[in-house]
């Protein structure tokens, strides 16, 4: 049987693991689902359509599912979808998704959200991520895998940020943060890349020689980001066992618009 709490309010129609623990005066909706081995601390309320998977640690106060901060809601049955063995801490809040986009907001796995993190509408998070305390969401914000927020990192709407990027404490995003890049400010400027992160990963000196070829063209020769999306492509024939991430920076530079760029 779930292990729920006597004060907790759950739904009937919502699905619960068997393997799932409930806190005290916990809220979950009919449209929950919630998977093997997740805990639910107290005081949490979990609405909407919100899919949850396996293992994750839902720490109290946190508010999952409720519907966006968007004028144009109409009430539409738009989606929050969590992966596996992620950890939420205090005083989280992720809304659904709008129509306005896919219409799901989605957390991937194995991540650590520290308190106070907001995910609006339509974000998309992927693995292994750290976001800091009071690390702040607007909507349609995509972020790869491995990123870490620094605290109150703020990111505007529509940006994206690479994988393995980085950002100091109080940074302010207003432009793509490209993968590998670290960035610090108000508005943030890139500082570095983030070569630490990237060793404790495995990568090899190969391909931290290349991606630093890449934070050269980007960011220390004076270059177009036309010209600096050439001589990445370039570093392909002389750091082969670089291939996938030259491919990543390339792919990510391709989707960025001319309005917005990236941090520079």
């Amino acid at each position: 049987m779930t292990a729920v709490h006597a004060t907790a309010v759950v739904d009937p129609k919502a699905q619960l693991d068997s393997s799932v623990t409930v806190g005290p005066y916990t809220v979950i909706g009919p449209h929950v689902r919630i998977g093997a081995g997740t805990t639910v601390g107290p005081h949490v309320v979990i609405e909407g359509h919100t899919t949850i998977g396996a293992d994750n640690r839902i720490f109290q106060f946190s508010s999952l599912g409720a519907i966006p901060q968007d004028k144009k809601y109409a009430d539409e049955p738009c989606e929050l979808i969590i992966g596996d063995r992620n950890t939420i801490r205090e005083f989280c809040t992720f809304n659904i998704g709008s129509p306005g986009d896919t219409g799901i907001t989605r957390l991937g796995n194995d991540n650590w959200m520290m308190a106070y993190v907001h995910l609006a509408h339509d974000c998309v998070v992927g693995d292994n991520t750290i976001f800091a305390n009071n690390s702040q969401l607007a909507g349609h914000v995509h972020v790869g895998d491995w990123v870490i927020l620094g605290g109150f990192t703020v990111v505007h709407q529509f940006v994206r940020m690479g994988a393995h990027s980085m950002t100091a404490m109080c940074s302010l995003l207003f432009a793509d943060l490209p993968p590998f890049v670290m960035c610090q400010g108000q508005p943030a400027s890139a500082r570095s890349m983030n070569f630490e992160g990237l060793r404790r990963r495995g990568f090899n000196p190969e391909r931290i020689s290349a991606v630093k070829a890449m934070h050269k063209a980007l960011y220390r020769d004076d270059l177009t980001l036309e010209q600096s999306r050439s001589r990445i492509a370039a570093l392909v024939d002389t750091a082969p066992e670089a291939a996938g991430d030259v491919e990543m920076m390339l792919s990510f530079l391709e989707g960025t618009s001319p309005q917005r760029g990236i941090v520079r």
